[in-house]
């Protein structure tokens, strides 16, 4: 027995499907054709995800793609802090070198009450290589934020090679001590001897009440500005 395979008028199914989208009356969809019913429903359903995505999806991928953007710079970070951890014995060695380093500095500034023997061992040392002072004029103090300023005028006069000394042993003081605007001057006498003029300057570490005051001051001109 034979069988017999229906045969499918494709020419007449689409004749079918399309006379079902034909005369649609948009007001009225519930009396549309069954096709034209489910094409809509998928329509909206595809609108409703994408406008889901868009809405509430779209956020959350931005912080993804922040974060992966963040993740090069994080990664840095972490190898740059892996390497002081494993380096960390070391890195505390330092940090003790460098602050014993700051307490021998401290040393060499003198105190408050330091200043006048200070001064006068600035004096000495030129006495000593057989200057004469001519001027030895103390400044005004000029305050910074951890320690003070004190600038002090001077002119000696004498031999080239004693002024020389001189300023060599004004640079080993045991306290700090250093020369600005140095000028040498010749003298008009060619038997007079030599002059020379500068800037010592010298530096002294400020008190607990110093230094409380000048913090004070700062807050004072920090709300000011605002």
């Amino acid at each position: 027995m034979a069988i017999t395979t229906p045969k499918i008028d494709l020419n007449a199914w689409f004749a079918d499907v399309s006379s079902q989208f034909q005369g649609l009356n948009p007001k009225e969809p519930g009396q549309w054709p069954l096709l034209p019913k489910l094409a809509v429903s998928l329509a909206v359903m595809i609108a409703v995800v994408i406008a889901g995505y868009l809405l509430l999806l779209s956020d959350v991928q931005a912080g993804l793609e922040a974060e992966q953007a963040r993740e090069p710079q994080l990664r840095q970070d972490f190898k740059n802090k892996l390497a002081q951890a494993v380096n960390l014995p070391e890195l505390r060695k330092q940090k003790s070198q460098v602050e014993e380093y700051v307490t021998q500095l401290e040393k060499q500034l003198p105190g408050k009450a330091e200043i006048d023997s200070l001064l006068s061992d600035i004096s000495s040392a030129g006495v000593g290589r057989g200057l004469q002072f001519e001027l030895f004029r103390p400044g005004q103090v000029l305050v910074k934020d951890y320690y003070a300023e004190l600038p002090i005028a001077v002119k000696v006069s004498g031999r080239y090679h004693d002024i020389g000394a001189f300023a060599a042993d004004v640079s080993n003081l045991s306290r700090i001590v250093t020369l600005h605007n140095l000028v040498v001057l010749a003298p008009a006498n060619p038997n007079s001897p030599l002059s020379m003029e500068a800037t010592a300057r010298t530096y002294r570490y400020l008190d607990s009440s110093e230094v409380a005051e000048q913090r004070r001051a700062a807050t004072k001109a920090a709300g000011a500005k605002k």
